[in-house]
């Protein structure tokens, strides 16, 4: 086989994770330490792409009592909370009105590189189930993610309102409301959150999120919902059985400045064992258990660093 004819195999085997998912959604939340795990035990293997989905949509039909729904959303969230054992907020503000404002910011920090775009994609996540304060306006969105390690916050406020993200995120929302067949009905034996596409006041379908859909040129697999690790691996090992899960547990200090913040399902998966918490982490309390953050990033962090002065 001549080298181009070889970069072409490589090419077509290549497997693809397409993650559809929304900076503000509970169960994509809760699902973190489990994807957290699978892209480590799968890095430099894969070729892993998040799809923003708009869990809330421009033409969402505005609540007609604001509080009522935020008590109901609350409430959603504690008993989302209890399977996943991710962290929520202590007090809710309200419900986001606006997932494309965090969608933007997401995708545009991809231009700077995956490390910048997971944390980036990470504060905006925080800003709803830590602090409590959806990021759903553009200036919320880009203000949460402000000292990021590494982020060019002044690109990252041009990019976000360009045309050419607009465009990515459209083009992401679109593709969420054609799912594959397999997920208009789904059962899983055990979980709170078997996956199955919901139905948009406009009639279509959307993944429900997360879902995971695996490709190869040869097929695909799809695993949606609230799924154990080893469902995640099996599809894996389906589509492309030369691909084994490396190790992913890292001593504690060096998984705290690896992941920057974690939760205690995150620790339990990514880091090895104790001592914990390692010399100099700063935990910040939660409804739900605390969230550790390293000290670097706890410097820049909403949830210990002051907010900025806005004037005498």
């Amino acid at each position: 086989m001549t080298a181009p004819d070889q970069h072409a195999a490589r090419a077509t085997e290549l497997l693809e994770v397409v993650e559809y998912t929304d900076p503000l959604c509970p169960w994509a939340w809760g699902s973190e330490p489990v994807f957290r795990r699978l892209r480590a035990a799968f890095a430099g293997q894969v070729h892993w792409r998040r799809a923003y989905c708009i869990l809330f949509d421009h033409d969402d039909d505005p609540a007609p009592d604001p509080a009522a729904e935020t008590a109901w959303y609350t409430r959603y969230v504690e008993d989302i909370s209890a399977h996943t054992h991710a962290p929520r907020a202590r007090h809710l503000s309200r419900v986001a009105a606006s997932s494309w404002p965090a969608s933007l910011v997401a995708k545009a920090a991809e231009a700077q590189g995956a490390d910048v775009a997971d944390r980036v994609l990470r504060r905006l996540r925080e800003s709803v189930f830590v602090l409590g304060e959806p990021a759903d306006t553009p200036a919320s969105a880009l203000s949460v993610v402000s000292g990021v390690p590494g982020l060019d916050a002044g690109r990252l406020a041009i990019d976000a309102a360009s045309a050419e993200v607009l465009e990515r995120v459209r083009a992401d929302r679109a593709e969420a409301r054609g799912p594959v067949d397999d997920v208009l009905s789904v059962r899983a034996e055990g979980s709170p959150h078997p996956g199955a596409a919901k139905e948009t006041p406009d009639g279509q379908h959307r993944y429900a999120l997360p879902t995971l859909l695996l490709r190869t040129a040869a097929g695909y697999r799809v695993v949606p919902g609230w799924r154990p690790y080893e469902e995640y691996v099996s599809a894996v090992a389906e589509l492309s059985p030369g691909l084994l899960p490396a190790p992913t547990a890292l001593e504690p200090a060096d998984a705290l400045a690896r992941y920057r913040s974690l939760t205690e399902p995150e620790r339990t998966w990514l880091a090895d064992g104790s001592p914990w918490p390692p010399a100099g982490a700063v935990r910040v309390d939660t409804g739900n258990g605390p969230l550790w953050l390293h000290p670097e990033e706890a410097a820049a962090h909403p949830a210990v660093a002051p907010a900025p002065s806005s004037g005498p």
